[in-house]
């Protein structure tokens, strides 16, 4: 069975999308390539748990099994040596990313506490949008009393348009809570 949000593309974004913008071909509408979700745990050289902790964090958000990021370089001043695990990383594609921003969308950002909408500056110039969250605890698969320590985490939403515009027009016909202009 297809995710809800992947029928919603096909039935109600795309005809939007195509009268909004005029396009002459179909393929030329934009759509969702990917979405990344990574947390960064630096203070994981000092406690292994954490990134532990991140890992099964990760993998009970995403439906998948995170792969770890490694430092580059080292960094004296932040007492990191290359090859030390720094963080986590997931990429969904997919029904599972749709499944994701159907979960993120409808469940997760009204759970944000004082949240009055996702900044719509947060495009990067290519028609990807990035949004940090502060606590993983917003997600209902986390469980309160098991976390060892509040983490936040960046989401970044891949898509193919061209502009932000579009971007931005496709992401509020998904239903996107942005702030008004």
């Amino acid at each position: 069975m297809a995710s809800r949000y992947r029928e919603k593309y096909k039935q109600e974004v795309l005809p939007k999308m195509a009268e909004k913008f005029q396009y002459g071909n179909v393929n030329e509408i934009p759509k969702l390539e990917k979405i990344v979700i990574n947390i960064g745990v630096g203070k994981s050289s000092r406690n292994a748990k954490l990134l532990e902790g991140a890992v099964e964090e990760l993998t009970l958000i995403s439906g998948q099994k995170p792969k770890i990021c490694k430092a580059k370089k080292s960094v004296s001043n932040f007492a990191l040596r290359k090859g030390m695990a720094i963080g986590t990383a997931s990429t969904l594609r997919g029904d599972r990313m749709f499944d994701f921003l159907d979960r993120l969308i409808n469940i997760s950002i009204p759970r944000i506490r004082d949240f009055r909408g996702m900044n719509p500056n947060a495009f990067d110039g290519r028609g990807n949008y990035t949004l940090g969250i502060e606590e993983q605890i917003i997600f209902p698969e986390i469980n309160y009393d098991a976390i060892e320590q509040v983490k936040g985490m960046n989401i970044t939403i891949v898509t193919t348009a061209k502009t932000d515009e579009e971007a931005f027009e496709l992401l509020v016909a998904f239903g996107f809570p942005f702030k008004s202009k």
